[in-house]
């Protein structure tokens, strides 16, 4: 029997609405990995939509469970980042990468910070100068458009897009350190979206779309993000697991529309993950 596979998983929690560590943890839990969890926040709902939600900040928990998990000697075999609500956490993140960084391990950065070409109004512009900073640390970073033109200093161009802005986008995103990029949020005309992936060593470039479903649907990033580790650490490589990862979050929409869900709530991924775990474990 293989070793069972671990990630550290440092995002917020939110009571309701599926997002951050509520389709984190189930997704790659399912996909046979051990997932252990450092929350940052702990929130009512998300804040997609909701108001009256309440908030819990957790920046002064998160060196004590670090060094609580040091201590025990812990190994991980990805440590995956996504909302972080400041500064120091951004600082913080980066310190438990330096602390748990080992020869052959992962470190995924989701930036989250921007989107629809606006920066998130609780953050100040200079949020992204600390974001590429923390992404200097990465061996993956999968930004959306927005994030990416902030993180390069790129002027944010609304779709469909160039297939030359998005490989500028790209390799700028590579010049910052990791060595493997995702894109999301790339589509060429109205009617496929999906992601490009980059890897930096070989200098490949792939573009990996679906049908276009219109709407935006929370947690999306989060759904796409998770699944894409799990495929990794299912062996499957950077391109392969991106298409995964497309198919898997578009589906998700898919039944949420055909429901006629309230979009605040989050997409169906939950009936979505026998699917998942066939194609992970066929491939």
């Amino acid at each position: 029997m293989p070793r069972q596979k671990r990630v550290a998983a440092i995002h917020d929690i939110s009571g309701f609405g599926k997002c951050s560590l509520t389709v984190a943890l189930p997704i790659l839990s399912a996909a046979g990995i051990e997932t252990a969890v450092m929350p940052t926040a702990v929130l009512s709902t998300h804040t997609g939509g909701f108001t009256g939600y309440t908030y819990r900040d957790l920046t002064g928990d998160l060196r004590p469970f670090a060094q609580h998990w040091k201590s025990l000697n812990l190994k991980f075999d990805a440590l995956y980042s996504g909302f972080l609500g400041s500064f120091e956490q951004l600082d913080i993140t980066g310190e438990i990468f330096d602390d748990f960084k080992e020869a052959g391990n992962i470190i995924l950065v989701d930036p989250v910070m921007a989107d629809n070409g606006e920066l998130y109004k609780i953050f100040s512009p200079e949020f992204a100068v600390g974001m590429k900073k923390l992404c200097a640390k990465a061996d993956i970073v999968i930004p959306n458009i927005t994030e990416a033109s902030l993180l390069v200093g790129e002027p944010y161009r609304p779709g469909p897009y160039a297939k030359g802005y998005i490989d500028l986008l790209l390799k700028k995103l590579g010049d910052i350190g990791p060595r493997q990029v995702v894109l999301t949020g790339t589509f060429f005309d109205e009617k496929e979206l999906g992601a490009a992936a980059y890897d930096r060593e070989t200098g490949s470039i792939s573009y990996l779309l679906a049908d276009r479903i219109d709407g935006y649907y929370h947690g999306t990033g989060d759904v796409f993000g998770s699944a894409l580790l799990a495929a990794l650490l299912n062996n499957f490589d950077l391109q392969q697991a991106t298409k995964i990862a497309v198919g898997y979050t578009t589906a998700s929409i898919r039944r949420t529309l055909a429901a006629k869900t309230d979009i605040r709530f989050g997409v169906d991924f939950e009936n979505g993950i026998p699917q998942l775990i066939k194609e992970l474990k066929l491939g």
